[in-house]
């Protein structure tokens, strides 16, 4: 595969993948629930540069993974994109229609009742910074779209995925920061974790069909 494909494969890939499961899950409401008592600039600064600073992490991890022999690291991939596809595709056939993302907002509420205020002056631009850095990193860390971003880091081109999961992260941020109250009440957690969950296993089955067809 020529390098430009490579790398647009992988921007691509991690554009979608992180697009998809960002939105509603708890750093989703960290950064709508912060933006509401802090300025919103400082807080999509904070939220951002936590998500980047885990993607390049994550990415540096997928590296040392694809040390290994490419063809264990590919199959890898793949039991980890399908079997992490059907267990999103399970948990949203025992959901309810109507359910809503009251779980994810509730967990991202108590993560920040359990750090120290920050000082009610506007000037501490880089408390609020440092606030929302921290809690974002702590909820992304083990979250299953850092795995996925390492496993697409192991098998695509590192900078594609780098630069499609970072903006990926940076459009779902923005839209927190600015609505994210009111598109939280207009998302399904259903749809959501459905199409997670079939980005997923398309991931996997792609990628299967690849290593099977020698590619």
């Amino acid at each position: 595969e020529p390098e430009h494909m490579s790398v647009l494969t992988g921007f691509t890939a991690g554009l979608l993948l992180i697009t998809l499961s960002e939105l509603g899950d708890k750093t989703f409401f960290i950064g709508a629930l912060l933006a509401m008592r802090h300025p919103r600039r400082w807080v999509f600064v904070g939220v951002t540069a936590a998500l980047f600073t885990m993607t390049v992490l994550s990415v540096l991890l997928g590296q040392v993974a694809a040390l290994m022999p490419l063809h264990y690291v590919k199959w890898a991939a793949v039991v980890l994109f399908i079997g992490g596809g059907a267990k999103l595709l399970y948990d949203a056939a025992a959901m309810g229609a109507n359910d809503t993302l009251e779980a994810e907002q509730a967990a991202a509420c108590a993560a920040i009742q359990q750090q120290a205020p920050v000082s009610s002056r506007r000037g501490l631009a880089s408390a609020v910074v440092l606030r929302a850095f921290t809690l974002t990193f702590v909820a992304e860390w083990g979250d299953r779209t850092q795995l996925a971003t390492l496993t697409l880091a192991a098998t695509h081109s590192p900078l594609g995925v780098m630069v499609g999961a970072t903006l990926g992260h940076a459009i779902c941020a923005a839209i927190a920061v600015v609505s994210g109250k009111w598109i939280a009440g207009k998302l399904s957690e259903r749809w959501l974790t459905t199409m997670s969950g079939g980005l997923f296993l398309l991931f996997g089955v792609v990628a299967a069909f690849a290593l099977i067809n020698g590619s």
